[in-house]
């Protein structure tokens, strides 16, 4: 190849590379998508967990519906308080006190105190359990089933396997919400950190049958429900609740109960 046709093919890339450059340029400012500030600063102030506890897909959703006036400022259940106050700042906004909230597994139907019906030796996955005899080999249908589904859906190592039931580790709990989710019979709800006592039972079966199947499990006799002094306490389906917005902590309920069923937190 001469010189000329060298020079030639030089050139004729070089007035390409500047087309395109020229091209993408004015496309760049053209198509340039705005971005609200306020959104990029929600983001740095969120935790960065992405556990999707706040209902969005990860952090990046919950700023961008933040700043766009969707979600309020205190959606994140892991930033908690001080994350709220912070993105309130950021927003320009008033932020509410945030109660803190934490896991509670509904169940202490232990390997000693729940009865068996047989051995079981296949899947570790509580949701298999609906395709195996009685739903598990515990008597107790509404008991945990203690293969640890939802300790492998929680994203902050909070929850761990003890005795055949899953116990909440309070202080690492961020109230994500995943185990509530994971639980395939709904034993795990979220109660307000300051809570004192509450029912770690999930039976509504008649006291015989319950007896028979638990010794922890809760009978509805409804003991508790005439010794509280601030009526925080009711029994329905055989199965007693307490009204956290009632309870003082007092602890009666606890201690009258023939079970012990209702648990101190």
């Amino acid at each position: 190849m001469n010189v000329a046709g060298i020079l030639t093919a030089a050139g004729v890339v070089a007035v390409v590379g500047i087309f395109v450059g020229l091209f993408l340029g004015v496309a760049g400012i053209r198509f340039k998508v705005e971005t609200d500030e306020r959104q990029e600063a929600v983001l740095a102030a969120l935790p960065g967990n992405n556990c999707g506890g706040c209902g969005y897909a990860g952090c990046s959703g919950l700023a961008a519906a933040i700043a766009k006036g969707e979600a309020p400022v205190n959606s994140c259940p892991v930033g908690g308080d001080p994350v709220g106050k912070e993105i309130a700042r950021i927003m320009g906004v008033e932020a509410r006190e945030q109660e803190r909230m934490t896991a509670f597994v509904a169940c202490k139907g232990d390997c000693e105190k729940a009865a068996g019906s047989y051995e079981y030796c296949g899947a570790k996955d509580c949701r298999l359990m609906k395709y195996v005899p009685a739903e598990g080999p515990k008597k107790c249908t509404s008991g945990c089933l203690g293969y640890g589904t939802c300790v492998k859906a929680c994203p902050f190592d909070a929850i761990r396997i003890e005795k055949g039931v899953a116990v909440v580790d309070r202080e690492r709990c961020k109230a994500c919400g995943k185990c509530v989710a994971a639980c395939p019979r709904h034993l795990i709800s979220l109660l307000p950190y300051r809570a004192k006592h509450a029912v770690a039972c999930s039976s509504v079966d008649k006291g015989p049958v319950t007896m028979k199947a638990c010794q922890a499990g809760c009978i509805g006799c409804g003991i508790c429900v005439r010794n509280c002094p601030n009526q925080a306490v009711t029994v329905k389906d055989f199965h007693a609740t307490i009204d956290q917005a009632k309870c003082s902590g007092c602890g009666v309920c606890a201690q009258k109960c023939p079970k012990k069923a209702i648990i101190s937190l």
